[in-house]
């Protein structure tokens, strides 16, 4: 899905409308890291752009942008290429060009060591966590008060092992599961968009699940 992806995003640039929401994936740009664990934001809107793009791809606000109509409503998917550790600045142009509230406009796709490999986690707010992409976009906005959508990527052994683990493939056994949490991701974000994150949390979190089937 992440090339498909990349072929979108060279077409020519369509008039662009003005989005009443905007999903960000963050990854890296390039071949080079096109299907490491760190750029399964970018994975998750490819997805949701094989659904739901309407308008050609274009070069803006340092990423990727490409117009998508969901549930009825103008929505901006943004994959910043400034590289992960500065997407912020990508996001926060975005945002301000718009007027958007990042409180309830906003929703940021990212990978996350903490959860196991395919599983999801959304949250209303929050610290970065660790997530170096997340950490940027607080900084930058001014606010921890914007939805994330996290996608498991597993934890190596050991710390040192990290730098290099994140910037792997997926294997080959994993890749049944990480395909069918893309579409589950993409599914999360249709919803929010329609509903807003805390029905979404309701919804795709795996805690509020088992909650709900405990009642």
């Amino acid at each position: 899905m992440l090339k498909t992806l990349f072929k979108v995003f060279r077409a020519p640039p369509k008039n662009e409308m003005k989005p009443d929401k905007i999903i960000v994936g963050l990854g890296n740009p390039g071949s080079k890291y096109r299907d490491t664990r760190h750029n399964i934001g970018y994975m998750v809107l490819a997805e949701l752009a094989s659904r739901w793009a309407t308008g050609k791809p274009r070069n803006q606000f340092q990423g990727d942008a490409l117009d998508a109509r969901i549930g009825g409503k103008n929505v901006l998917l943004l994959c910043p290429t400034t590289y992960m550790n500065l997407s912020g600045s990508s996001i926060a142009a975005a945002v301000r060009y718009y007027k958007l509230d990042p409180k309830t406009d906003l929703i940021v796709v990212c990978d996350d060591l903490d959860l196991p490999v395919a599983k999801l986690r959304v949250r209303s707010q929050g610290s970065a966590g660790g997530q170096k992409g997340l950490k940027d976009a607080i900084a930058k906005l001014g606010t921890q008060e914007f939805a994330r959508l996290r996608v498991g990527i597993g934890r190596p052994a050991t710390q040192e092992q990290v730098v290099n683990f994140v910037l792997m493939p997926f294997r080959k056994e994993e890749r049944i599961e990480v395909d069918l949490a893309l579409k589950t991701a993409a599914d999360a974000l249709e919803r929010w968009v329609a509903d807003g994150v805390e029905e979404t949390m309701n919804l795709f979190n795996a805690d509020a699940k088992k909650k709900k089937g405990s009642n």
